[in-house]
């Protein structure tokens, strides 16, 4: 009888030490946030899940917020988790320049930020900094406008947001296509902030004042898709509308015969790598990689835009 109690005693400090094991396990899991802009926009809140699945696939917890392109709510954010002890932060910024200073303070806090899609303006700060080869992207994009366009007509240009390097470059990237052209005249040239919304409005005022244009270049997928919809609204489905990032409903669209292209940022890629590379630094204090990295993007057209989803290949159906 004695040694049967001994033995349920033995088998209930056993249970508590397994469950307290548990316990302290979980507590031992280190946490990644993953901080991007407004999810709305479909690019952002793909590049977060992928981001974020692919970190709790290596083992991390995992928190997602969003700095709505806010340069204080973003620097908030990370007081916020810099507080909460996160072992790394997984970044699409607020702006180049006004970025540094957050990224600074989680570096002397030992957390390392691995920046996606959008650079900083300094080198040094963040542990890695993996983006779209911007200029590359919106070089194959306007070669394929310019030859849709028969090399000449005028056009208009929507741009992001001014405090975005990634919409400089991009501009940057046509025009050293479109001004050796004589043929092509762009008679406006106004920002729609990347907004769906704002490309709507914007392209039915330069649409009243510019009836005559042949074509529409956009620096990112929601500002050709309102614009798109403002053209079909005019009854303008001859002018020729491009778009920038790759997003499904930009493929939807391309698929209808309504925008006629787009260059596809590999989102997945660069947010898989992200993931990767922050458990890399975490467990060994090093990436084995150099902090600006560059991946070079794919222009779709109708030929081969069904080909792709989620901004990266379809996969490959077996047998």
């Amino acid at each position: 009888m004695l040694k049967k109690g001994l033995l349920i005693i033995l088998i209930g400090v056993l249970l508590i030490a397994v469950s307290s094991f548990g316990v302290f396990a979980q507590e031992g899991v280190k946490t990644i946030a993953v901080i991007v802009p407004p999810v709305e926009n479909p690019f952002f809140g793909t590049m977060q899940v992928i981001a974020a699945a692919k970190a709790e696939e290596l083992g991390y917890k995992t928190i997602m917020l969003v700095h709505d392109d806010d340069a204080n709510k973003q620097m908030e954010l990370f007081e916020t988790v810099i507080a909460q002890g996160v072992a790394a932060i997984i970044l699409d910024n607020a702006g180049a320049d006004a970025t540094v200073a957050a990224v600074q303070k989680a570096k002397d806090a030992g957390i390392g930020v691995f920046l996606v899609d959008r650079e900083i303006t300094k080198e040094g700060v963040a542990i890695s900094q993996i983006i779209s080869n911007n200029y590359q992207g919106a070089t194959i994009l306007v070669e394929y406008f310019v030859k849709l366009m028969g090399e000449k007509g005028k056009f208009v240009e929507l741009t992001g947001k001014d405090t975005d390097t990634n919409a400089h470059i991009r501009s940057q990237g046509y025009h050293d296509v479109l001004d050796q052209i004589p043929g092509m005249e762009m008679v406006a040239q106004q920002t729609a902030n990347w907004s769906q919304t704002e490309g709507y409005s914007v392209m039915e005022t330069l649409l009243q004042q510019n009836p005559d244009i042949k074509g529409v270049i956009c620096g990112n997928d929601t500002m050709a898709l309102g614009a798109q919809a403002a053209l079909l609204t005019a009854g303008r489905s001859d002018v020729v509308c491009v778009g920038f990032d790759g997003s499904d409903d930009a493929i939807e669209s391309i698929m209808k015969g309504e925008l006629k292209a787009t260059s596809l940022q590999p989102v997945a890629e660069m947010a898989i790598q992200a993931a990767i590379q922050a458990d890399k630094w975490i467990k060994t204090g090093s990436t084995g990689k150099p902090e600006k990295q560059s991946i070079d993007m794919v222009l779709l057209t109708p030929e081969n835009a069904d080909q792709y989803e989620k901004f990266a290949p379809k996969p490959k159906e077996e047998g």
